[in-house]
């Protein structure tokens, strides 16, 4: 994502972990009643933390998966690459074919198919065949974060549907701070594949309460080709846009290879790699909390200033690589830059798409998908013919490009949610 968004009980903007969605609940249209209406939500919730920790999974086990199924790590990048190319497709073409489906079948399928993913790559005996798990988590990936949004607010009362979406979200906030330091664990105390069968139980945990709780969801409405075509019509969301993709492709064609760059180039043993990424999950879910105070404030500064840092700390890293402490300071404010700019990104995408959320929430998914992929391929290329410290920098080019786009939107003379609603 990834890619994945919150809202706060208090009703202001959040976002938990790197990768969220826009946040657009839909009214129910019918009071729920709160205790089974609660535990749906939970549910919901688990199956969030189950997608988040499997996408993120291969992040923390690349060089033990590389070596076992006999591939460079580079080529093992595709790991990540194939889901996000196929959860970008998934994602508008569920909505639009989805049309009157019942949401809870939907979900109860795309849980299966997390399930058959986790399994597949748990016992996958070649890489083409952990490819082909991978590519399940693609087809479930990408509708799971488009049919649970709306979930959210069906489940429970209209004065309640902000509290459920954080509920949900939350599940990217923990699998953001513990999932991926968690598979690493697991897989230096036993094997890489027993972290996928720990991801595959939390996939079954999630289907087995979907199954008990989820009530029947009807959809509201079906999403036109013609809510798409709208959106893209207009320059300041195709800006918005490719903005989204470089940041977002900036961090994955790094993070994506950040395991073997501090086990190869920084010498860290695997007890030491497994604290610094439990590190940049920690400040990075402390960061987007402390910005969601301020970001509808200071939008554009606050994401000028995200974008500057994560480039800093990127052309950083192969500069400090002699040293533990350097490279944990520039991790950490990576983690630090980063864990806030998924926030800011989809409050700009709220801003620039009022009219039609839940296409907007659809196009910054399909986005955020396609720059996972072409960002951890493009790492992958760089890493495979440059090496590890080459693809950092590769990754600080891109968010300086991004951070160009951004300085693109002139809002000296009017605010900004009125430069982005033209």
């Amino acid at each position: 994502m990834d890619v994945h968004p919150l809202i706060s009980p208090s009703g202001c903007p959040s976002l938990a972990g790197d990768s969220g969605l826009p946040v657009a609940p839909i009214p129910a249209t019918e009071p729920a009643s709160r205790g089974p209406s609660w535990l749906a939500v939970l549910s919901v919730a688990v199956g969030s933390f189950a997608f988040v920790a499997t996408e993120y999974m291969p992040v923390g086990l690349l060089p033990q998966i590389a070596r076992d199924l006999g591939v460079t790590p580079g080529t093992a990048g595709l790991m990540v690459t194939t889901p996000g190319i196929i959860a970008a497709m998934s994602a508008p073409a569920l909505l639009l074919a989805a049309g009157r489906i019942n949401r809870r079948l939907i979900l109860l399928t795309l849980a299966v198919l997390l399930l058959a993913s986790n399994l597949i790559s748990a016992i996958a005996p070649t890489f083409a065949v952990m490819l082909i798990g991978r590519a399940l988590l693609g087809a479930s990936l990408g509708g799971f974060w488009t049919v649970a949004l709306g979930a959210s607010g069906q489940l429970v009362r209209e004065d309640q549907s902000a509290r459920a979406s954080a509920t949900i979200f939350m599940g990217i906030t923990l699998a953001t701070v513990i999932g991926v330091p968690l598979g690493t664990l697991i897989a230096n105390l036993t094997s890489w594949r027993m972290s996928f069968v720990a991801t595959a139980v939390l996939a079954a945990v999630a289907l087995a309460a979907q199954t008990l709780f989820l009530p029947s969801l009807a959809p509201k409405a079906a999403m036109r080709a013609d809510d798409f075509r709208a959106m893209l019509s207009r320059s300041n969301v195709r800006r918005s846009l490719l903005m989204v993709g470089l940041l977002f492709g900036a961090h994955f064609a790094a993070y994506t290879f950040i395991t073997p760059f501090l086990e190869r180039n920084a010498s860290f043993s695997a007890s030491w790699i497994t604290a610094v990424l439990l590190g940049f999950g920690v400040v990075g879910f402390a960061a987007n909390f402390a910005v969601s105070a301020i970001v509808t404030r200071h939008l554009k500064a606050s994401l000028l200033l995200l974008g500057a840092l994560v480039l800093a700390a990127l052309f950083a890293l192969p500069m400090v690589q002699a040293s533990r402490a350097g490279v944990i300071a520039a991790v950490a404010l990576w983690g630090l830059a980063y864990g806030a700019i998924p926030l800011c990104l989809s409050v700009w995408m709220q801003l620039s798409s009022p009219d039609r959320p839940e296409a907007g929430s659809s196009m910054f998914v399909s986005t955020v998908q396609i720059a996972i992929a072409l960002g951890s391929l493009a790492g992958g290329a760089v890493v495979d013919h440059l090496g590890m410290a080459a693809t950092l920098r590769f990754g600080g080019l891109l968010a300086a490009l991004g951070v160009v786009v951004m300085m693109t939107f002139n809002t000296t003379r009017a605010t900004l949610k009125e430069v982005l609603e033209k």
